[in-house]
């Protein structure tokens, strides 16, 4: 729901019950939030399902808190001055179980619990009992309202995931799209030479082959449009077919046809297939450059599929108790570098640095460009000692090679990593803001060494 509505119907809310409701909502609230805090998490960990999320010591210790926090604000007598930042809170909230993967069955059940408990302790004043009832009526109109916002932000992200993670997942199919791009060629001229073919000397035109039921047709329209949807040439090559079958192959198929406009015909279809393979190479070639996931200038990933990669491996560790480390790493000076020799010098230096850091990593690993002059290497089913020892050998193979410019110029470069280890947490946000701090340490202290987040 857009905030705007959010705010009008938490006004509303409100507005339904007198301020007395309100602020004895909010007595309770303040009176009972860590009993309800306690008695929230105590129950979810008592759920299988929910242990998965909650077993981490520090999602323990730091949750409990907020949830405190969070039912004081949400029941404060004076909360409509504070509704845009309850509704940023709870979108927030849904974002990270999204991404933490927490099915949000757990977070409705967490509600429930709080809405019994509030009934609850309501109960335990002494006040008229249509009092009560109306008090635990505002806070259970509060709690339902505030889940709605988190719902659709965590559906909105649960969306985005399934198509990175789906994105991801027919990129690792079709990783090697060159040849994806040399077999789908050879089915659109395959279906062209059968089409050449029965146009020539076929009696039946029936018989004419329709390229939406061609091995590229089928691959197209089952696979292609969806791997490739939002590119334009998309929309080309699905109306060229068009015109080909709708309009050229049923004007072919018409009696009478004298050979005048047959040949018209047949050498329309023959152009028409001819963009078809025109556009397919450079939808392939753009692909290759930016779909597929990859760094134009070094190689290496982007940071497109850096969420799914990251949520494969934290699942991955938890099903297999292995651990993998981040490491992130930047040039050191890399400004200067540019500024002294140049911008071709520098994107020399920045290949030539990739090229070292993909040799030295192992084949599971990941490596990514994260924009700039920085790296980021997901390493995988290493203990933490084994990250810092391969970390040190990059550092050190990069610190004593000799760069070669453009211009046949040598240099050195060196390079700054900030390490971390998965250490439970599901969420993979907290794992890059803790290499984040580790690199800022390794170049705070002076650069050229690797530093571990602690």
């Amino acid at each position: 729901m857009p905030s705007q509505t959010f705010e009008r119907d938490w006004r509303d809310i409100l507005d339904s019950f007198d301020q007395e409701r309100v602020e004895h909502m909010s007595e309770i609230a303040q009176q009972y939030a860590q009993d309800f805090a306690t008695i929230f998490y105590t129950t979810l960990m008592a759920d299988s399902q929910a242990q998965h999320f909650l077993n981490h010591q520090q999602v323990k210790s730091r949750l409990h808190d907020s949830l405190q926090d969070w039912i004081k604000q949400l029941c404060a007598p004076d909360s409509r001055a504070s509704i845009g930042t309850i509704y940023a809170r709870q979108s927030k909230v849904g974002e990270v179980h999204a991404r933490t993967g927490v099915p949000v069955s757990i977070v409705l059940k967490g509600a429930r619990l709080l809405k019994r408990e509030f009934e609850q302790k309501s109960m335990l004043y002494e006040e008229p009992l249509e009092k009560r009832l109306q008090c635990i009526q505002l806070f259970g109109r509060l709690m339902d309202l505030s889940m709605e916002a988190m719902s659709e932000a965590y559906a909105t992200s649960i969306d985005q995931k399934t198509r990175s993670s789906e994105a991801y997942r027919l990129f690792s199919l079709t990783e090697n799209l060159a040849t994806e791009r040399e077999r789908q060629r050879a089915g659109v001229l395959d279906w062209q030479s059968r089409f050449m073919f029965e146009a020539a000397v076929a009696s039946d035109r029936s018989r004419l082959p329709r390229i939406r039921e061609s091995e590229f047709g089928l691959w197209f329209r089952h696979k292609g449009m969806y791997a490739f949807q939002g590119a334009g040439e998309v929309d080309l090559i699905s109306n060229a077919m068009t015109q080909i079958d709708e309009e050229c192959l049923t004007s072919l198929c018409a009696p009478e046809l004298d050979n005048a406009k047959r040949y018209e015909l047949i050498h329309r279809t023959k152009g028409l297939a001819d963009n078809i393979l025109a556009q397919m190479n450079t939808l392939f070639a753009k692909s290759l450059e930016v779909e597929s996931g990859k760094d134009v200038m070094t190689g290496l990933l982007n940071r497109r599929f850096l969420p799914s990669i990251l949520t494969r491996e934290i699942e991955f560790s938890r099903q297999h108790q292995k651990s993998f480390t981040l490491a992130s790493i930047d040039i050191d000076h890399f400004k200067a570098i540019n500024d002294k020799y140049g911008h071709e010098a520098g994107d020399s230096v920045l290949v030539d640095i990739a090229s070292l850091i993909l040799a030295r990593s192992r084949g599971g690993d990941f490596v990514f460009r994260m924009g700039g002059e920085e790296f980021l290497v997901v390493m995988v089913d290493v203990s933490p000692a084994q990250a810092e020892k391969l970390s040190e050998r990059l550092r050190e193979s990069i610190e004593h090679n000799l760069f070669t410019l453009p211009n046949q110029q040598s240099i050195r470069a060196t390079v700054s990593i900030g390490l971390t280890s998965y250490n439970g947490h599901p969420d993979y946000q907290y794992l890059l803001r803790k290499v984040d701090r580790a690199l800022y340490k390794a170049k705070s202290q002076g650069r050229n060494q690797v530093r571990v987040a602690v």
